[in-house]
């Protein structure tokens, strides 16, 4: 098994993030020895969506303007559909996204979230899947979309991770783990 000590992940994401896309990825990241921060355009707390209702609240380590991809070997990036559409239209979270991928470091997005990679404007010939309902969105970027539970594309500078919905989460995590143990490894 990987082993990530000494690897600080970011997560970023605000209200409405889809619950177990944003509490599983932490768990699954901090078991393998990662240092996880929260990050978000506001501090305090932030609350989730929980399929059909309002969640529980996290703690926002840290705000986007306190932040910097500089002091992270990789971001994840929940999903919901409330979550990325709120920070699809915040700049500094799209300059946060744009700044891992400048750095060549491993970005990874579920469900919705892939809405942001397509805001900061990554999405052009990648392999990329998504949640079904925004896969056109995927395609109109230029992605080479594709139905299956993750996606790994090293293409470019950078390494993207994507996956469907809830149901992939154990391949999504896994495939997480590995993306940033061979960052870490690189770094």
């Amino acid at each position: 098994m990987s082993t990530l000590s000494d690897v600080r992940i970011a997560i970023l994401a605000t209200d409405g993030f889809e619950q177990v896309e944003l509490t599983k990825p932490k768990k699954a990241l901090e078991d393998a020895g990662a240092t996880v921060h929260i990050v978000s355009p506001d501090s305090g707390s932030i609350k989730g969506w929980d399929q059909d209702h309002w969640g529980e609240s996290v703690e926002v380590d840290k705000t986007i303007s306190e932040a910097s991809a500089g002091d992270y070997q990789g971001l994840v990036l929940p999903g919901g559909q409330i979550n990325p559409d709120k920070l699809r239209i915040n700049d500094d979270a799209l300059s946060f996204i744009k700044a891992f991928a400048d750095a060549g470091k491993p970005v990874g997005a579920i469900c919705h979230a892939p809405w942001l990679i397509i805001e900061a404007g990554l999405a052009e010939d990648r392999h990329m899947t998504s949640f079904k309902s925004i896969r056109t969105d995927l395609k109109n970027a230029g992605a080479k979309v594709r139905d299956e539970e993750v996606v790994v594309c090293p293409h470019g500078n950078f390494t993207l991770i994507t996956s469907r919905n809830p149901d992939d989460l154990p391949a999504f995590n896994n495939a997480l783990i590995e993306a940033f143990s061979t960052a870490d490894a690189a770094a």
